[in-house]
């Protein structure tokens, strides 16, 4: 039976944010075209596995701010994730179970709804 850690409600929000926007960002990229810049297009068919890209346009200044803007707020909500003084009181296995255990809380939380 996994141990129950008790996480504090801040660190639960923000690693429950932190996933929000990987979801979101990860969203965003697979909808945007495979180049930020635009560009004419390739084909590669000379190497052992062709590769080929269409022409596009690129990515809009929207689109460039948005993922911008997703990414700072992952980077930000990592650092207080990591960086959350829960943290001090775990040392070496117990603190990897610990932080594992605390990344799949929202699992948890939507299997037993």
């Amino acid at each position: 039976m996994a141990r129950a850690y008790g996480f504090p409600p801040d660190l639960l929000a923000a690693q429950e944010e932190l996933h929000q926007v990987a979801v979101a960002l990860t969203a965003l990229l697979e909808g945007l075209p495979w180049s930020v810049e635009p560009h004419p297009g390739f084909s590669d068919p000379g190497i052992w596995r062709s590769r080929k890209r269409p022409a596009t346009d690129g990515w809009s200044e929207e689109d460039q701010a948005e993922v911008r803007r997703l990414r700072d707020r992952q980077r930000e909500l990592t650092i207080t994730v990591v960086t959350h003084a829960f943290w001090a009181a775990f040392e070496g296995p117990d603190l990897v179970t610990a932080r594992m255990q605390l990344k799949h809380t929202h699992d948890a939380d939507a299997s037993a709804a």
